[in-house]
């Protein structure tokens, strides 16, 4: 079986957070998750997840996931370490398990890199495998150290190295891959001679190596891939460069991102084919773009469908479906629950909550449409409030096909205009208007002569 180990125990000081550092999110998404989620896609059986620092938070974060979560102790007296961390996972590894131990903040990793490695480490036969990747400064990471074979002899720590050694520039990323039985047996040798008085995962790679194991060193392709998060410097670096190849995705599946750099789309969006995204644009959760739609620029979109050949310009969504062919904005704001037919148009600075609009109806501009159910082409004046809220209670507003609501008119809640009626602009209605009636609710105009002059 393939097993994962993620170690996720340590406090991640230098974030400077109350935030466990795994917590933190990169493109939108908690970091661990993405851990998780790779192993998961590289057909990782089972995924065993290392807390310590902050359990409870990221416990409850990932509550969702199918994975064992095992506790590392807290205490000044506790050795810790990577091989300290390992040892209180291995009860769950069986002897004929290949293992993959990866460290919980490095969200950029692939899961196709996950599964080449995986299978260079089966094909190769070695007790372990370590993924290794080449940078142009070395400087702080231990050094791959090959024979001539190109098998790894050695990992020596940037502190240990020789000159000579130093000038490699192949370093362990810290991500290893062993063999079930030999990571069992290795563990028990492990000890804390060391200046930090830690358990080392490395120590076991020295450990098999010296006992004529076969070590391998698997070099990844793209070095980014194993970016860890230490700080904030480099959370931004991980998110700048997660935002970089989501928005690369999209572009060489037919979307069109005008100036992607001041684009920010999260990794679980989906946009078709023919999609323009204008700048200040940010799309983010589950959400869901058609084809042929333009989006922007400067909008927001949050865990909402878009049908085909929509337009949303300059305005903000949450938690909404919209149909095709509508038009959106510029500055409109469509609330959580907000429902949207096929070719309606919601103008600028109209305001949806928790409403559904019909096909081919029109709020133009600054109308307020709250709990209500909007039929079909309707039309919707220019500043219509739909009063929901009675200072205790929300209530539901009901305008059916074909009705016209003039300009500035209240429609009190709860209140049904029903089929082709008609209410006058200027109205405030209290009760429920006919099929094709008008209703006018408004005082009779009435012109005192003269009394406009000296008013002051």
């Amino acid at each position: 079986m393939l097993v994962s180990i993620i170690l996720a125990a340590g406090e991640g000081t230098r974030m400077k957070s109350s935030v466990p550092k795994v917590l933190h999110k990169v493109c939108g998404k908690e970091i661990i998750k993405y851990i998780i989620d790779k192993s998961k896609k590289a057909n990782i059986e089972k995924n065993i997840v290392v807390l310590g620092h902050g359990r409870s938070q990221i416990e409850k974060e990932i509550s969702d996931y199918d994975v064992k979560i095992v506790e590392q102790p807290i205490g000044k007296d506790i050795p810790y370490g990577t091989g300290f961390a390992v040892k209180q996972a291995v009860k769950y590894v069986e002897k004929n398990d290949k293992v993959l131990i990866i460290n919980g903040d490095v969200p950029l990793i692939r899961s196709e890199s996950i599964e080449d490695f995986i299978k260079f480490h089966e094909k190769g036969r070695y007790a372990v495998s370590i993924l290794t990747a080449k940078f142009d400064d070395p400087t702080g990471y231990g050094r791959i150290v090959r024979d001539s074979d190109g098998d790894v002899t050695a990992i020596v720590e940037h502190k240990d190295a020789s000159e000579e050694q130093k000038q490699i520039n192949e370093i362990n990323s810290g991500i290893y891959c062993f063999e079930g039985d030999k990571l069992i047996e290795t563990l028990d040798k492990l000890n804390t001679n060391n200046s930090q008085n830690e358990f080392y995962i490395t120590d076991a790679v020295k450990i098999l190596n010296s006992e004529g194991f076969s070590i391998g060193g698997y070099e990844i392709e793209d070095s980014l891939e194993i970016s860890g998060v230490n700080n904030r410097v480099q959370l931004a670096e991980v998110n700048q460069a997660m935002k970089e190849r989501i928005n690369k995705f999209h572009m060489l599946n037919g979307v069109t991102l005008i100036n992607p750099d001041s684009i920010y789309i999260e990794e679980s969006v989906v946009i078709g084919k023919d999609t323009i995204i204008y700048p200040g644009t940010f799309l983010e959760k589950e959400t869901k773009i058609g084809d042929n739609c333009t989006v922007g620029p400067n909008t927001r979109i949050i865990n909402s469908i878009i049908d085909d050949e929509t337009t949303v310009e300059s305005s903000k969504v949450i938690d909404s479906k919209i149909g095709s062919k509508c038009s959106i904005g510029p500055f409109a704001y469509l609330r959580p629950g907000s429902k949207i037919g096929n070719q309606a148009k919601i103008g600028d600075f109209v305001e949806v909550k928790n409403s559904s609009i019909g096909n081919n109806t029109k709020a133009s501009h600054l109308a307020y449409i709250g709990d209500a159910e909007v039929g079909s082409n309707v039309n919707i004046g220019c500043g219509v409030v739909f009063v929901n809220y009675d200072g205790k209670t929300k209530h539901k507003t009901i305008v059916k096909d074909g009705a016209f609501i003039g300009s500035n008119a209240n429609l009190v809640a709860p209140v049904i205009v029903k089929q082709g009626a008609f209410v006058a602009c200027g109205s405030t209605i209290t009760d429920d208007v006919d099929e094709d009636d008008l209703a006018i609710a408004r005082a009779r105009q009435v012109n005192k002569k003269g009394r406009g002059k000296n008013r002051f």
